[in-house]
């Protein structure tokens, strides 16, 4: 019919269920959205996490430089910038050089020791993220566990241990039986990696050899030995056997939050007069004389009675004097 009215259409947008299935739709999508988004932040912070794992936190042992269980010796000018710790040995023999306090069988020592079973059983525990294999010689190794079901030998040359810029990156090693180096071989430690954060658990025994240069603390369930003129950034801690030293430096790797066991910072090693800073450890070759020995004992000591200041002041601040108090004035 010509001129005909038609009837006119109604529009998709004004039809209400078009526009509740529109709106439904894009809500669906919005919520879709937010759940890839919370999904994608969760996986970074997760892989973040793993990435940057705790350190191995050493309680009360974290002052000593040598803690053992049946026996200290010593041959030549052994050099220890921390603390000696024996239990429940009471032996020690050769007068090594202790910079720090001496606990022998004592309180202190037997919580250092109680202590060092739970930082051990910590580093045991941990999930492994590969094979250390059986020689450390030319290896490179990223931050992680890295486990040896046997024994664990630096033949020679030097084992690197590379941070990738982290200055919290923790290194623990887990060895099924012995730990051994050979003479005149190091570790080395790259691209901002700390000796604070880097640990050796040990099955058995350990032994240093001639001229090694040593980074990390040492956990062994029986003996270490440290041969002559071996440096150690770092600490020696036989759980039940001795700790055998022969003219020997251990200067203490400390990061400012070692104790629970969080890790990084920058660490607070005291260096030795003569000694080029940023050095590990003292010259093997070059035992301290005399004198840097007593310059560095006073340097510890100040710093010591420092730190007890500091903590004196904070667990008892000064008072606050009173208020004065004026009738319809806030004064506090």
């Amino acid at each position: 019919m010509d001129g005909a009215t038609h009837a006119k259409q109604p529009s998709r947008s004004s039809d209400p269920l078009v526009v509740r299935s529109s709106t439904h739709a894009r809500g669906k999508q919005h919520v879709i959205a937010i759940a890839a988004a919370a999904t994608l932040a969760f996986l970074c912070l997760s892989s973040s996490a793993l990435g940057a794992a705790a350190s191995v936190g050493l309680g009360s042992a974290t002052s000593f430089s040598v803690l053992a269980g049946s026996t200290v010796t010593n041959t030549g000018p052994t050099t220890m910038f921390g603390d000696l710790g024996l239990s429940p040995g009471s032996s020690v023999t050769g007068a090594p050089h202790v910079l720090g306090a001496s606990h022998i069988d004592d309180a202190v020592a037997i919580g250092a020791k109680n202590a060092l079973t739970t930082a051990y059983n910590d580093a045991a525990s941990r999930p492994s993220n590969g094979s250390a294999g059986t020689e450390l010689a030319g290896q490179v190794f990223l931050p992680g566990v890295r486990t040896a079901t046997g024994a664990l030998l630096l033949s020679s040359g030097s084992v690197t241990l590379d941070a990738q810029g982290n200055p919290n990156a923790v290194f623990v090693f887990q060895i099924g039986s012995t730990l051994i180096t050979g003479s005149n071989t190091s570790v080395v430690l790259v691209n901002g990696a700390q000796a604070c954060n880097v640990f050796w658990q040990v099955g058995s025994s350990a032994t240093l050899g001639t001229g090694t240069r040593f980074v990390g603390t040492v956990m062994a369930m029986a003996t270490i030995t440290a041969k002559t003129a071996a440096t150690i950034h770092g600490r020696l801690f036989a759980s039940t056997g001795a700790v055998n030293l022969d003219t020997n430096t251990i200067t203490t790797s400390n990061c400012p939050s070692s104790e629970s066991g969080s890790g990084g910072g920058t660490e607070t090693t005291p260096v030795p007069s003569g000694i080029a800073p940023g050095a590990l450890v003292p010259p093997a070759s070059k035992p301290l004389t005399a004198k840097q020995r007593a310059a560095l004992r006073a340097r510890v000591l100040a710093r010591r009675r420092r730190a007890a200041k500091r903590r004196a002041a904070q667990e008892h601040p000064a008072a606050r004097p009173p208020l004065t108090h004026k009738h319809g004035a806030f004064t506090g």
